[in-house]
């Protein structure tokens, strides 16, 4: 007789097929910002500047360590576990770890939101004549090709605006389009890190026994309200940058479900035990 697969067994491998395409991001964000800081850094990029050029990279790193702890916190470790002093402080730690370096990817954000604007005009009769110097267009945000004759026509009779001390190049549009790209990402990141703030509050609340009634109605208002931005953001990704980007977005939304689902089974539990 063949094996009979269970629904929980099912759900797992999912979940745990989520959180592997989320590693798998993170080589996929380090190639693509390794080839756009070949053209918005060309003269190389410094340790200062790194989390300008890698803020993805970073950024999808550090969540990936803050969603295992969240998973282990909600899934694998009881309260009795996580109240001992040793695991207290590991996890401690280790968030701290987490959230500095999440913390340092929302300035690599900003920064590089602000980059974007470093732009000035460019003078040129005829910016075919521009292909095979060096000089790249823009595609998208992260996203910047070499100049050739397609690119350069499709950039003819319009007002062209060069990024200060590189040679990238794009019409106004172009520019204000990635722009507000930029800006996705800052309140993307911004709103994530609120859901996580709300997220440590309910884990400290369970454990003490407070989750319920008032609180938890609060607690699932303002999370409904962040996820909300966070699924418009993923769908302004969808129409107007790129794939990565887009999937990114919604496996993290999907991997936040995990961790919630997680922590209205604990909830449950405790209560089920309580009253019992």
């Amino acid at each position: 007789m063949g094996k009979v697969f269970r629904p929980q067994a099912i759900f797992t491998a999912f979940k745990y097929g989520v959180y592997a395409l989320l590693a798998l991001n993170v080589v996929l964000f380090f190639q693509e910002e390794s080839l756009a800081t070949d053209k918005t850094f060309s003269r190389g990029i410094n340790l200062v500047d790194i989390i300008q050029g890698f803020a993805a990279t970073i950024d999808t790193s550090a969540w990936l360590a803050l969603l295992l702890l969240f998973e282990l916190q909600t899934s694998f470790l009881d309260d009795a576990i996580l109240r001992k002093p040793n695991v207290k402080a590991w996890f401690l730690g280790a968030r701290a770890f987490s959230y500095g370096f999440i913390l340092y990817v929302f300035y690599g954000y900003l920064t590089k939101m602000l980059l974007l604007y470093n732009i000035s005009p460019l003078s040129v009769e005829d910016v075919c004549d521009l292909v095979g110097q060096g000089f790249s267009s823009i595609v998208t945000l992260d996203e910047y090709s070499l100049l050739n004759l397609q690119s350069c026509l499709a950039l003819m009779d319009t007002e062209l605006l060069r990024l200060d001390g590189e040679q990238v190049l794009g019409s106004a549009p172009d520019w204000q389009a990635i722009q507000w790209l930029a800006w996705v990402d800052v309140i993307n990141s911004l709103t994530w890190i609120a859901v996580v703030v709300i997220l440590e509050i309910d884990l400290l609340l369970q454990r003490s026994g407070l989750l319920a009634g008032h609180f938890a109605n609060i607690s699932n208002r303002l999370k409904m309200m962040l996820y909300s931005i966070l699924f418009a953001a993923a769908a302004y990704w969808g129409l107007h940058g790129d794939f990565l980007d887009f999937w990114d977005s919604f496996l993290w939304l999907i991997a936040f479900v995990f961790i919630e689902r997680n922590l209205f089974h604990r909830q449950a539990q405790a209560s089920a035990d309580s009253a019992g």
